[in-house]
């Protein structure tokens, strides 16, 4: 990206401003599996995520956003057990994407529905 798309987006990985916030202000605390980069301010309770590409809050793991929140005040790896066998990976919220789920009937799918079986019959007034 270029410098001046650095400058004025926020939406694909951290401005400059938030950059320089984070080398003046902030200490470096931990690195989570996806390569975003967590943050905490050396004065007061501030923290915060520089993301590894786009900026999609769904892709911070349970656990660092536990801690981003202040449920957690050590970080993860200090205060979590050990994940277990059967977790699986979290995965990132794919709306809006290609791979997202479309059921059959969706426009995206051709938008044909399967034809009525029948067995309702609408509801009119006075009929009992």
């Amino acid at each position: 990206m270029s410098i001046l798309g650095k400058i004025f987006t926020w939406w694909d990985g951290a401005t400059v401003g938030t950059l320089l916030n984070s080398w003046k202000n902030g200490e470096k605390v931990g690195e989570d599996s996806l390569g975003n980069r967590y943050y905490r301010a050396r004065k007061g309770n501030r923290r915060w995520v520089i993301y590894n590409g786009s900026n999609d809050a769904s892709r911070v793991p349970p656990e660092w956003h536990g801690w981003l929140h202040g449920t957690l005040d050590e970080l993860p790896s200090e205060a979590l057990p050990a994940p277990r066998p059967w977790q699986a990976e979290p995965t990132p919220n794919l709306t809006g994407s290609l791979g997202a789920y479309r059921p059959a009937g969706a426009l995206e799918r051709g938008g044909r529905r399967a034809a009525a079986t029948g067995d309702y019959e609408a509801w009119r007034p006075g009929a009992e």
